[in-house]
């Protein structure tokens, strides 16, 4: 029951942070979840529009349902869309603590490498950073090629990914992999990284491992950006791809309204072209043909603009 809940107070926060106001849920579905709250709620479970998780799937800490869903959520279909009754999601609560102004991020002379290797240590060792770090995790940057033609922007790291130090290796990032996989790349031929260098803590009794996620904020994205900045110049990609809303809205700013209104068109972000698409997250959660192919059709724009060889295979994929 635990999971179950869990799982949808993770779901109805990613929703809310992708813009959506309101979901449609069947009566069956509410029926059982009354019957699962009558029963018990874990006190630690917080309820959906609190400071609630935000999709575990998406960094690191997938629900078992979304975990078996890597290997078949981009070549199989899943069930579609309840009609019924609708469930309002109310904003989630902002993080307490104040940060102070986003740090001047200045790089040494050098080549690729030795750039990197100095912002890597300026990132993962900032006292801000390390401040918002829990004991036994790690800051996180980004990983890839320092010559990547394509450079995948996430949110924040999640569970799995505080621990490795590495973006994108939870069950999302699975499905990333093998999306990269579908437009003829290997995971190591892109550079991956997110706009938050720290996991968003929420409360968490001392001594216990934080559970689910949340959004980071407006000024924890801002405080971050500096850094995702300086990885982009260093990288010099050819072109940005924006993983899920509350992406977009980090690199976007005020130009944001919905991941609907920007998806699937070319932006810009520090002079580079930048595409906006759903997170690997959103399919686990809906596998329909239909969903994958909104994604597809953005990741071939991407494989256009980045001169990619498309063949008639790819170009009908989930049609």
């Amino acid at each position: 029951m635990r999971a179950v809940l869990q799982a949808i107070s993770e779901e109805l926060a990613r929703l809310k942070a992708e813009g959506e106001q309101v979901v449609s849920v069947s009566e069956e579905a509410l029926a059982g979840l009354r019957a699962l709250v009558k029963a018990r709620v874990p006190a630690d479970i917080p309820a959906a529009g609190s400071a609630a998780p935000r999709d575990s799937a998406s960094r690191g800490t997938g629900s078992p349902a979304a975990s078996g869903a890597i290997l078949s959520a981009f070549d199989a279909s899943a069930p579609k869309k309840t009609t019924g009754p609708v469930v309002r999601l109310a904003p989630a609560a902002p993080a307490a603590a104040t940060l102070p102004p986003p740090p001047v991020v200045v790089l040494p002379e050098g080549d690729k490498a030795t750039r990197y290797a100095a912002l890597r240590e300026m990132a993962t060792t900032h006292p801000v950073c390390l401040a918002n770090v829990r004991p036994g995790k790690k800051a996180v940057l980004g990983v890839g090629p320092l010559d990547a033609k394509i450079f995948f922007v996430g949110e924040a790291p999640g569970a799995e990914e505080e621990v490795k130090g590495e973006p994108f290796v939870g069950p999302a990032g699975q499905l990333l992999t093998k999306m990269i996989g579908a437009m003829g790349l290997k995971r190591e031929q892109v550079y991956i990284g997110n706009i938050m260098c720290w996991r968003p803590q929420m409360p968490t009794p001392p001594g216990a491992e934080q559970i689910g996620n949340r959004p980071p904020t407006p000024e924890e994205m801002a405080f971050c950006l500096p850094f995702l900045r300086a990885s982009i110049e260093i990288v010099q990609p050819e072109l940005l791809v924006a993983l899920g809303g509350t992406a977009a809205q980090g690199l976007l700013g005020e130009k944001f309204t919905t991941l609907g209104a920007a998806r699937s068109k070319w932006h810009d972000f520090a002079g580079k072209p930048l595409m906006v698409t759903y997170h690997p997250s959103y399919l686990l959660r809906n596998g329909s043909n239909r969903a994958k192919r909104m994604v597809w059709e953005d990741l071939l724009k991407v494989m256009e603009r980045a001169g990619l060889p498309i063949s008639e295979k790819q170009r009908n994929y989930f049609l």
